[in-house]
């Protein structure tokens, strides 16, 4: 098992250099298959986010749009994330949801696994999830 890093999911999404994406390529078709096996954390899954929707990096993705390039890497078969089932969901909060930043999005999943309805937040976003209630201290 290998520890896969940011910037090998950013290269295969971006296509900003042709031979690395290739490469990337040629290794999530190998974790697909079931051939190679590799892990990846909470933290690099947030930075992929954020470098996709960041306008300063050049990207400026819609949420909509990092969803649906990252869904299919995450959901590879040999692809192991401690709780991504909650990333999973995240993603669906995220794109549905383009008021909220993708931390506050994972804090909603996360919520929902908990089946805890309050957030003690000053963030007003919170306040137009359904099902939520949010509270100040």
């Amino acid at each position: 098992m290998k520890f896969l890093d940011t910037n090998v999911i950013l290269r295969f999404l971006t296509r900003d250099d042709e031979a690395k994406a290739d490469a990337c390529l040629r290794l999530f078709q190998q974790v697909q298959r079931g051939d190679e096996e590799l892990v990846t954390c909470e933290a690099v899954v947030s930075e992929v986010v954020y470098v996709l929707s960041s306008a300063r990096a050049g990207y400026g993705l819609s949420h909509e749009g990092i969803r649906s390039r990252l869904v299919p890497i995450l959901t590879l078969r040999g692809l192991r994330l401690p709780q991504k089932r909650v990333y999973l969901r995240a993603l669906d909060v995220y794109a549905s949801s383009p008021f909220l930043d993708f931390e506050d999005a994972l804090a909603v999943a996360h919520m929902e696994r908990l089946e805890v309805s309050e957030i003690v937040s000053y963030d007003r976003d919170f306040d137009r999830v359904a099902g939520l209630q949010r509270v100040e201290p």
